[in-house]
């Protein structure tokens, strides 16, 4: 079965991990190293000979547009991350829209072609967030892929479907979650840095436990993550720094063995194979806003609370 490989491309200054430490007003002055490592990343896809999906921020399109147009070039899809990595529950509607358009504008300038796919950055599409599959819709974006059903300290939706899904009752717009690896009740992540910390067996499982269910497993990582020599963040907490340094020099091996493992494709591709019933007009899961607690309310940076809930409802995949 083709399962979607996805990257997210964005710098090493730019990780959810070191947002509270690096400012992004400092983010012009500091070592731009994605160009390099993206095109580490094409490099290491054409030996391997797949294809895969570029979720990448608006703010690496505007400055790096050969970049861009080298991944669509090599025949990979260009999805949007948004804008600057902000993520969506730190947004009202109307600012999640602006960031919607302003990236997808610098992404098709840079790439000739049109971008259809969405990943919210940090998966960040939640309980506290599910007006933002109205947005996307609105915007005609044919998927996303901003789900993590499970529970983590920096994200996750838990009570979200664990497979591809049409989160309105109204739209065609699929959401494509990213794959857990599944133990009774408790769901592990195996993408992005958990794939660099834990054995790759993890994510070999995971694949070919959605895989015998007739599912596409949905794996990413980011450019980064096979840069050992980047710089080193030397005020951001431990925990980050331990998730984010550790086996930077193992992660290029270990994709090439898991790229040999499975089959790969373009999410975009691997979204339009799929049979996704339309989503019945009932209650979304997840507690209602006027439920969750006031911290979970509210962002990081405490920028805003999220909106509304609307009314559709959501369907899983046959």
């Amino acid at each position: 079965m083709r399962n979607a490989l996805s990257v997210d491309v964005e710098d090493w200054f730019q990780v959810g991990a070191f947002e509270r430490v690096i400012d992004r007003a400092d983010w012009d002055g500091l070592d731009r190293r994605v160009e390099r490592n993206t095109d580490a990343v094409l490099a290491l896809f054409a030996e391997t000979g797949v294809r895969a999906t570029f979720f990448t921020l608006g703010w690496v399109a505007h400055r790096h547009p050969a970049l861009i147009r080298r991944i669509v070039d090599a025949g990979h899809e260009v999805a949007s991350h948004g804008w600057d990595h902000a993520r969506v529950f730190t947004m009202t509607a109307p600012a999640f829209r602006a960031d919607l358009a302003r990236a997808r504008a610098a992404l098709e300038d840079a790439a000739g072609v049109a971008v259809t796919g969405y990943r919210a950055p940090s998966f960040s599409i939640d309980a506290r967030t599910p007006w933002a599959f109205d947005e996307l819709a609105a915007a005609g974006y044919a998927y996303s892929s901003s789900v993590a059903p499970l529970r983590h300290d920096h994200y996750g939706w838990p009570e979200a479907p664990r497979y591809a899904f049409r989160p309105l009752a109204d739209a065609a717009l699929i959401e494509l979650p990213v794959t857990v690896a599944q133990f009774g009740v408790r769901r592990l992540a195996t993408g992005g840095g958990f794939f660099r910390l834990l054995p790759a067996a993890l994510t070999d499982f995971a694949v070919r436990q959605v895989n015998r269910e007739r599912q596409p497993a949905v794996f990413y990582f980011h450019p980064w993550e096979i840069d050992p020599a980047q710089p080193r963040v030397a005020n951001a907490p431990l925990r980050s720094k331990l998730r984010h340094y550790s086996r930077l020099g193992a992660m290029a091996g270990k994709l090439r063995g898991l790229i040999a493992r499975h089959e790969w494709g373009r999410v975009d591709a691997v979204v339009a194979s799929l049979r996704v019933p339309a989503a019945p007009p009932r209650r979304r899961p997840g507690p209602s806003c006027d439920e969750l607690s006031e911290e979970a309310q509210h962002s990081p940076t405490d920028r805003v609370a999220p909106g509304p809930r609307p009314a559709p409802g959501w369907g899983k995949a046959a």
